[in-house]
């Protein structure tokens, strides 16, 4: 079923009055692809059913038969009635004949006579058998008996007396001249044999020419059918063409006569023009494509020419910074102990400003690791009860110190996700909404279950995000109230590390602020059953003495080779160190020396690489502790210490990460 709406011109017209769809419907998805292609109908559309062919059939070949059949009822009709009439008038006459020349002889009971007059109508061929009879006995026949009486028709006819026979003297006894009194009664039968047969020629001969008629009037309309029809699907099926985009398909419709202009001519003429102008546009909308595209790749290419640009100079700045940042750290952390009262302001000063930057450079590493995909979630049950736990412990100091009440609501839920991950993302959500709290003001962290699992939100009644930075808030660097860049308020990337660490583990944070009305951040993840989750290890014991720990350093850095000595030897470690690469593994490859941890920066003098370092220190002495420290956080380094297996301490480190981790080495070796 098609609908065409009526005001679509003379062509709509044309096919509403052939019952068929006009193709106008299916016109306008291939002028306009992304329009609805059927409107919805309105109370003056117009539904056309069937096709029109067959329309065209009903239009002509009903008329004709509905006139053929008429004419030909009647005439057949008229006919068998003159047929009827003609053989009852016949028999009629001929028993009227009779009784007009058996008048005297019945009255003169002339038997012979009689017979003689019947004979006589039998020989002229109408009847087939005559009866004369009067009520005085007088019976003559003529003509053979029949047992069936089904294949004759009987006509009567009384016998009266003519005027001049009326007073005859020669009346037998008992004869009257009684005027118009019948005197006896003749009956003819006819045989309907001939005239049922005729009567059957007349039927055949009309249900013949109703026939001939309605054949005549079929293959006219189904010529003429075809010679609408045909025009009209060519068209069809060009319209349908250009709605699957064949722009260079065409009717082909070639008017035929040369009186007037036929509509399907002028029809396919507009079709084929439009499909003209749709394929000039098409060729001019792929030009402007072609060159869109072209503008967009070289974009494109000059957009990651400059990401790639914008990773060298954030790994190279990171490596370079990291290297004077690593041993200002080392130095400060060996002059703290020693320092007078005096001095102890200045230098805790200076130990601020160094974790202020090394947590610059942390964040910019957790960047390029997030970005060279290096880091791969341990999906396991976690239970948000512990999290919450570990999370209030981290940050109630902070809201503590703001005035900000800080609550948690676990609700008693677990998820499948990883632990560190998922404590890195709330634990940044959390500081970020202390920050921006007011004071007097609350945090909550809520978890509840939703349809697609345990929603995680982080709400606050700070002063809210307007709508027109909420698009912004997770890129790099971006602080809505920190135009002053105050160093103390985070430097813009503890959300952009929040949505790179969720995409990771499969989800989006989303934002809901206003203005004043504070702001909510949430997040959803897959739920899993407390029962199921492993209780957590228990915690490790207190940190043993270092002393005695033998420690090899190899780095090409002057600087750092000293504050890594003043510190470690601090510790009250055995430090050895070098500077190239082939000394190290000399002293590995004695066999003499045994070394407890041995760390190795990554570049080292010359073509150096710690690599092979770590790899020898593995080979060689098995037993020790391997770490590669290191300022470079390209994402290629960090692809390759990844699949190389290398333990990774990223410059600056922390003095008590560096402790902490050595504690654990001597832990093991006295165990």
């Amino acid at each position: 079923m098609s609908t065409v709406p009526p005001s679509h011109g003379p062509a709509a017209a044309g096919a509403n009055g052939a019952g068929t769809p006009v193709p106008t419907p299916v016109m306008s998805p291939a002028i306009s692809p992304g329009l609805s292609p059927a409107p919805a109908q309105s109370p003056h559309t117009l539904v056309v059913r069937g096709n029109l062919q067959r329309d065209l059939f009903r239009l002509g070949v009903v008329p004709c038969a509905a006139v053929a059949l008429a004419l030909t009822g009647w005439f057949t009709h008229n006919r068998l009635q003159t047929l009827e009439a003609a053989f009852d008038a016949e028999g009629q006459a001929v028993a009227r004949q009779v009784a007009a020349m058996s008048d005297l002889s019945l009255y003169a009971g002339d038997l012979p006579a009689l017979q003689n007059v019947a004979n006589a109508a039998l020989r002229g061929g109408q009847v087939t058998r005559v009866e004369i009879s009067n009520s005085a006995g007088v019976y003559v026949t003529a003509g053979p008996k029949t047992t069936s009486l089904a294949q004759l028709r009987m006509f009567t006819s009384p016998v009266t007396l003519r005027e001049a026979s009326r007073a005859s003297a020669f009346a037998p006894a008992g004869s009257t001249a009684a005027g118009d009194t019948p005197i006896g009664l003749v009956q003819t039968f006819r045989d309907t044999t001939a005239y049922a047969r005729e009567r059957s020629r007349s039927l055949f001969a009309g249900v013949g020419i109703a026939l001939v008629a309605l054949m005549a009037a079929w293959a006219s309309v189904r010529h003429m059918a075809r010679t609408v029809a045909r025009p009209l699907r060519r068209v069809s099926r060009t319209v349908a063409a250009l709605e699957a985009g064949h722009f260079e398909v065409r009717c082909d419709v070639v008017e035929g006569g040369t009186r007037g202009t036929h509509e399907l001519a002028v029809l396919a003429h507009d079709i084929d023009r439009l499909a003209e102008r749709l394929q000039s546009n098409r060729q001019i909308s792929e030009d402007r494509v072609r060159e869109a595209t072209a503008v967009a790749l070289q974009r494109m290419a000059e957009a990651e020419q400059a990401a790639l640009s914008r990773a060298r100079f954030l790994a190279a700045a990171s490596h370079d910074l990291r290297q004077p940042l690593h041993a200002m750290g080392l130095f400060i952390d060996g002059l703290l102990p020693g320092a007078s009262p005096a001095q102890r302001p200045a230098v805790l000063r200076l130990q601020e400003s160094t974790e202020f930057m090394g947590v610059l450079l942390d964040d910019l590493l957790e960047i390029s690791r997030l970005d060279a995909q290096v880091l791969t979630p341990s999906i396991a049950k976690v239970s948000l009860a512990s999290l919450f736990d570990q999370l209030d412990a981290q940050h109630a100091a902070t809201a503590a110190e703001a005035r900000v009440r800080l609550r948690w609501s676990d609700r008693g839920l677990a998820v499948r996700t990883d632990a560190s991950m998922l404590q890195r993302i709330v634990g940044n959500l959390v500081a970020n909404a202390l920050r921006h709290a007011p004071e007097g003001g609350s945090v909550l962290v809520a978890a509840r279950r939703s349809p697609a699992g345990v929603r995680i939100e982080v709400r606050d009644n700070g002063v809210g995000i307007a709508p027109i930075h909420q698009g912004r808030i997770f890129e790099e660097f971006y602080q809505v109230a920190n135009t002053e860049r105050d160093r103390r308020r985070g430097f813009g990337l503890g959300l952009a590390i929040c949505a790179r660490i969720a995409a990771l583990l499969g989800t989006r944070i989303t934002v809901r602020s206003a203005l004043q009305a504070g702001s909510t951040f949430a997040f959803t993840l897959p739920a899993a059953r407390l029962a199921d989750v492993v209780p957590p290890e228990p915690p490790p014991l207190a940190p043993a003495p270092l002393a005695g720990l033998r420690c090899l350093v190899v780095d090409d850095d002057p600087a750092i080779l000293d504050g890594s000595r003043t510190l470690l030897a601090q510790w009250g470690c055995e430090v050895e160190c070098v500077t190239t690469g082939a000394e190290a593994i000399a002293r590995l490859g004695t066999g003499d020396l045994h070394y407890d941890a041995v760390l190795c920066d990554l570049q080292l003098a010359g073509d150096g690489d710690g690599v092979d370092v770590i790899d020898a220190a593995k080979r060689l002495q098995p037993d020790a502790l391997a770490v590669l420290v290191s300022g470079a956080t390209g994402p290629e380094v960090l692809q390759r210490l990844r699949h190389g297996g290398v333990m990774l301490l990223t410059k600056p480190v922390a003095p008590a990460k560096l402790r902490a981790l050595l504690t654990t080495r001597r832990q093991l070796h006295v165990g």
